[in-house]
């Protein structure tokens, strides 16, 4: 038998997921095939319900559906409710939609075991208010950093953002102008959309700590803006988000498939994703 699932966005083309998901059923000795799907906010319900009835088991989302997946499955995982979005749906046997995401837990995975940098006790800077921050900041408080700061243009969408997670950290918001005053940090991880859209960010000097990772959370073949700026400016390390996707996708095979994949033997079999 083969387990069906795919991945459903807007654009789609670019998606390395079927690749990674590939290398996770040969390693888990599964029969996995894993598509592509393109959708429209107008058709993305019809096209998951679509999927259930030809036979899948589970699709990803990814953007710019994250959210409004949250009102197409019929029951929402703590980890999706917290996020406010969601980026993996269960299609469970007994014919209901189940939502999950994978992306905080993906962070944290990548973060502890790839990038050796564990958040606990330390200081972390979350660059952007929107949804990719939203994602991954419960996880990320549960490690207990000694302090979050979310930095944004627009002082106030940081403010609602904190305020919506201020129960589970210590968490302050600040526009990015005031930044410095918060400063230094062991670990800034950009949510932005600057490493796709290749403008830059306006961040002040001083923002690094002496061992401090700059994470940016889009993958790139090449440094992003962000990655290029923060070496220059004192960063001891620099990392994308591939480590992120990887993880996360293999979060979502677990809630499938019952088993998780050893991430170590998985890195060099992507190789020709990094070129």
């Amino acid at each position: 038998m083969i387990n069906r699932y795919t991945v459903i966005g807007q654009p789609i083309a670019h998606s390395v997921s079927p690749d990674i998901h590939h290398v996770f059923g040969v390693l888990t000795q599964r029969h996995i095939e894993y598509t592509r799907t393109e959708a429209t906010e107008a058709t993305f319900s019809n096209v998951v319900h679509d999927w259930k009835e030809r036979g899948g088991l589970g699709c990803n989302v990814t953007m710019p559906f994250k959210t409004l997946a949250m009102d197409v499955v019929d029951r929402v995982k703590p980890c999706a409710l917290r996020a406010g979005a969601l980026n993996t749906i269960f299609m469970h046997k007994d014919g209901s939609l189940v939502g999950y995401n994978t992306d905080g837990s993906g962070l944290m995975a990548d973060l502890r075991h790839s990038q050796r940098v564990d958040p606990a006790d330390r200081r972390v800077l979350m660059i952007g208010a929107g949804g990719a921050s939203r994602g991954v900041l419960g996880p990320l408080l549960d490690r207990k950093p000694r302090t979050v700061v979310i930095a944004n243009r627009t002082e106030s969408k940081a403010a609602e953002l904190a305020a919506l997670f201020e129960q589970d950290g210590p968490i302050t918001a600040t526009s990015i102008e005031n930044l410095s005053a918060h400063a230094p940090f062991d670990l800034a991880i950009n949510a932005t959309s600057s490493g796709l859209s290749g403008d830059e960010l306006a961040l002040p000097e001083g923002l690094f700590s002496d061992n401090a990772l700059a994470y940016d959370m889009v993958y790139s073949n090449t440094d992003t803006p962000f990655m290029t700026w923060a070496r220059a400016h004192g960063a001891n390390d620099v990392a994308d988000g591939f480590g992120m996707l990887v993880e996360q996708a293999a979060d979502a095979f677990v809630i499938w498939q019952g088993v998780r994949p050893k991430s170590r033997l998985v890195y060099p079999r992507l190789t020709h994703l990094r070129q």
